[in-house]
C-alpha cells in the first residue's frame, strides 16, 4: 500500500513538472505552433504603376486575375460546388468534379482567370473556396510602343524597356494580412489581426505622343517595304526642349506576346544600333569652319569636276561640280568640297566639334541600352582620316545622337539632353517629380549656327533633300548616304540612307531623323529613301494636329513663328467604329456644318458641338462628307467623313 501511494505521488509530481515545463518553459513554442496552425500570413498584391503618354493615354494596364483553390476533404456537396464553378467559367462540370473528388487536401480549381466584381463576390459566398487576387500587365498599343515600354516576367518584374529601367518606381510594395482559420478550415480576415496595406507603384508619364508614335511606326513599315530595307529607324523630338515625341524601329514586336518574336526585335535600334552616317555628318566640318573663322561664305573651293585623288583614294561626287561655296557644298552634298574645307580647318578642330556635337559619347538618355557611338582620338587618325570623317566615314553614331546633334543647329547652338520621362507621380505621397530641360553646352555663337541652318534650308529647297520639302512650312535638313563597311572594305551595294529634318527653319519645334538600313538602289540615297519617309510623317502630323501652326508669311519665304503643342488631353480615335462625341440635348433637325478642308480634329470638334456622331474613313484632311453641308440630319445623327 505504501508503495502504491508513493507511486501515485511520484506520478502526479512528474505530471505537474511536465505541465509546468510545457506552460512555462515550452509555452511560447507550443503557442507559436498553435498560431501557425490556426493563422496564416497572406500577401496583398500592390498595383503596379502605369505608364502614360504625354496626353494621358494609357500605354499599360493592370488586369486583375484570380486564383480559386479548395480543400476537397471538407466539401460536403461537391456536386453543387462543381455546378457553380462550371457556370462561372463555362468549363464542364465533370472537370471540376474530378478535382473535388481528389484525395489531396489542396487543389487549384482555376488559376489566373478573369472575373467580374460580381463574380468575385459570388465566389466569396462559398466559405469553402479560397480566392486570391493578382495583377497581370496588358499593353493596349502593343507593337506601336513595345520597344519603349518593354514587358514584365511572370512575377510582375520588369525585364525589358522602361518596365525594367523603372521597375523600382513602378513596382510598389505588397501588403500583409494575417488570417485565422474559421469554419470548414477557410482562412478569413478578422478584426484585431495584424494588417499592412499595400503601397501601389508610381505612375510614369512619358514625353511620347502616341498619335505621333503611330504615324512614325506606320510610315517606317511602309518605307521599309517599298525600299526592301533590312530595317528602318526613326525619332521625332522637340529640339528646343529635348522631349522625345516618338521613337521607333521596325521590325518591332508585340509585348503582349513577346516570346513569339526574335529577341533582336525587342530592343530599340534607335538607341542600340550604330552606323556610319555619311553626309549628315558634314555639319561638323561646316560648323567648325565658320566657328573658327577659317572659311567665309563667299569663299569658293574647287570640287575637281566630281573626281578627286585623295592620297591614293578616289573621292567622287554624285554630280560633277567646279567651284562651290560652303553653302553650295552642303546643298549639293559635295564630298570633295567638304574634304577641302576639313583640310583647311584642321584635324584638331574637326575632332573638337565632333565631340562638341556629342558624337562618340552617350547622350545620358533616361533609357538603358544606348550605345556610345565612336570617333577615334585624334592621335589615332591616319592621313586620310580627316577627309573620311568629314564625309561621315570612320565614325559611328546612333539615331538619337544624330537627332541631338541637329537639335543644336535647330535651336541656334545649344546641345541639349534628350529625355523621355516627363514626370513620375507617387500615388501614395501625392507627389510629382518632373523632368526639366537641360542644356549641356553651347556649340557655337548664334550668328554662326544660323548660317548653318540657312544652308540646311537650301538643301531642302533645291539641293539633295527636295523630297522632304513641305510647301509653306520652311523645312530644313540634310541627306546622308553611307556605304557600309563589310569584310574590311566599303561595300558598293550595301548602304545606310538617312535624313535629318526640322521645321519651321527659323525656330523649329519638330525635328525628325529617319534611317533605312540597306535599302535597294536607286532608293538607297538619303534624298530618295529616308527623305520621302520624313515628308510623309510630317505631312500626316501637320494634318492631324491642329496645335501645330505654319510659320507666318514674310515675302517669298516664311518668317516662321513657334509651333506650339496643345496641352489639352487628346483622345485616340477608333476610325472603324462610329462614336458619339456629344451628350447634350439635340433638336429634331440638325443642320450639318461644312468641315471640308478641315483637319480631322477640327472637323470632329465642329460636328461634336453640333451634336453629331462621326465615322471616319482615311487620314489627313477632310475632302468629302455625308450628309453634305447644310443638309438636315434628323435620323441617325451620323456624319461620315472621307479624308485624304
Amino acid at each position: 500500500m505504501r508503495f502504491l501511494s508513493s507511486f501515485i505521488i511520484l506520478f502526479w509530481m512528474t505530471l505537474c513538472a511536465k505541465l509546468f515545463s510545457i506552460q512555462v518553459f515550452q509555452g511560447k513554442t507550443y503557442q507559436k505552433t498553435l498560431i501557425a496552425q490556426s493563422q496564416r500570413k497572406e500577401k496583398i498584391p500592390a498595383e503596379r504603376g502605369n505608364i502614360f503618354d504625354r496626353n494621358g493615354n494609357a500605354l499599360t494596364r493592370n488586369i486583375a486575375h484570380y486564383t480559386i483553390s479548395v480543400n476537397p476533404q471538407i466539401i460536403s456537396n461537391k456536386n453543387a460546388l462543381a455546378s457553380f464553378i462550371s457556370n462561372l467559367t463555362k468549363k464542364s462540370k465533370q472537370f471540376y468534379l474530378k478535382k473535388l473528388n481528389s484525395n489531396k487536401k489542396f487543389e487549384f480549381l482555376e488559376r489566373n482567370i478573369l472575373l467580374s466584381q460580381a463574380q468575385v463576390e459570388l465566389v466569396h459566398k462559398f466559405e469553402s473556396l479560397n480566392i486570391k487576387k493578382s495583377y497581370r500587365r496588358s499593353y493596349p498599343h502593343g507593337p506601336i510602343v513595345s520597344q519603349i515600354i518593354g514587358y514584365n516576367d511572370t512575377d510582375g518584374r520588369g525585364i525589358s524597356g522602361l518596365e525594367k529601367d523603372y521597375d523600382t518606381e513602378l513596382l510598389g510594395r505588397s501588403g500583409i494580412a494575417i488570417k485565422s482559420k474559421g469554419w470548414k478550415g477557410k482562412f478569413q480576415s478578422r478584426s484585431g489581426l495584424p494588417f499592412t496595406a499595400p503601397i501601389d507603384g508610381s505612375d510614369i508619364t512619358l514625353t511620347i505622343d502616341i498619335d505621333y508614335q503611330s504615324i512614325l511606326q506606320e510610315e517606317l513599315i511602309k518605307r521599309k517595304k517599298e525600299t526592301e530595307a533590312k530595317s528602318a529607324m526613326g525619332i521625332i523630338m522637340n529640339p528646343q526642349s529635348g522631349e522625345i515625341l516618338a521613337m521607333s524601329s521596325v521590325p518591332s514586336f508585340d509585348n503582349n506576346s513577346f516570346s513569339q518574336y526574335p529577341i533582336s526585335q525587342h530592343h530599340s535600334k534607335v538607341l542600340t544600333d550604330q552606323f556610319e552616317p555619311g553626309s549628315t555628318f558634314k555639319i561638323v566640318a561646316a560648323t567648325a569652319s565658320l566657328a573658327e573663322n577659317k572659311v567665309t561664305l563667299e569663299q569658293e573651293f574647287s570640287c575637281e569636276n566630281g573626281k578627286f585623288d585623295y592620297f591614293g583614294s578616289v573621292i567622287k561626287d554624285h554630280d560633277p561640280y567646279e567651284q562651290l561655296t560652303i553653302s553650295q557644298i552642303i546643298k549639293h552634298s559635295s564630298n570633295i568640297g567638304i574634304i577641302k574645307i576639313a583640310e583647311k580647318v584642321g584635324s584638331s578642330s574637326i575632332y573638337k566639334y565632333a565631340k562638341l556635337f556629342g558624337f562618340g559619347t552617350p547622350t545620358n538618355f533616361d533609357m538603358a541600352g544606348e550605345t556610345a557611338g565612336k570617333i577615334k582620338p585624334e592621335k589615332e587618325w591616319s592621313r586620310i582620316s580627316i577627309g573620311q570623317i568629314s564625309m561621315g566615314h570612320e565614325v559611328a553614331v546612333n539615331t538619337l545622337q544624330l537627332a541631338v546633334a541637329f537639335s543644336a543647329i535647330a535651336n541656334n547652338g545649344f546641345l541639349i539632353k534628350p529625355f523621355i520621362i516627363n514626370k513620375i507621380y507617387n500615388r501614395n505621397e501625392n507627389s510629382e517629380q518632373k523632368t526639366l530641360s537641360s542644356v549641356k553646352r553651347q556649340i557655337s555663337s548664334e550668328d554662326k549656327i544660323i548660317k548653318i541652318k540657312d544652308m540646311l534650308r537650301q538643301v531642302v529647297l533645291d539641293g539633295t533633300g527636295t523630297e522632304a520639302d513641305i510647301k509653306g512650312w520652311e523645312v530644313a535638313g540634310k541627306t546622308g548616304t553611307a556605304q557600309k563597311y563589310i569584310d574590311g572594305k566599303y561595300s558598293n551595294d550595301h548602304f545606310i540612307s538617312n535624313f535629318v529634318g526640322f521645321f519651321p527653319a527659323s525656330k523649329p519645334e519638330i525635328l525628325s531623323v529617319i534611317v533605312l538600313d540597306e535599302p535597294k538602289s536607286p532608293l538607297h540615297w538619303g534624298g530618295t529613301g529616308a527623305a520621302v519617309a520624313f515628308n510623309r510623317v510630317m505631312k500626316r502630323i501637320i494634318n492631324m494636329d491642329d496645335s501645330i501652326s505654319p510659320p507666318m508669311k514674310q515675302g517669298k519665304e516664311n518668317a516662321g513663328d513657334l509651333l506650339t503643342f496643345s496641352k489639352k488631353k487628346k483622345k485616340l480615335i477608333d476610325k472603324q467604329i462610329p462614336f458619339a462625341l456629344s451628350t447634350k440635348n439635340i433638336q429634331e433637325q440638325i443642320k450639318v456644318p461644312n468641315v471640308i478642308g478641315k483637319s480631322l480634329k477640327t472637323a470632329i470638334r465642329i460636328l461634336s458641338n453640333a451634336g453629331l456622331k462621326v465615322k471616319v474613313n482615311g487620314s489627313g484632311k477632310v475632302i468629302d462628307q455625308f450628309p453634305k453641308p447644310g443638309k438636315s440630319n434628323n435620323n441617325s445623327k451620323l456624319c461620315i467623313l472621307t479624308l485624304e
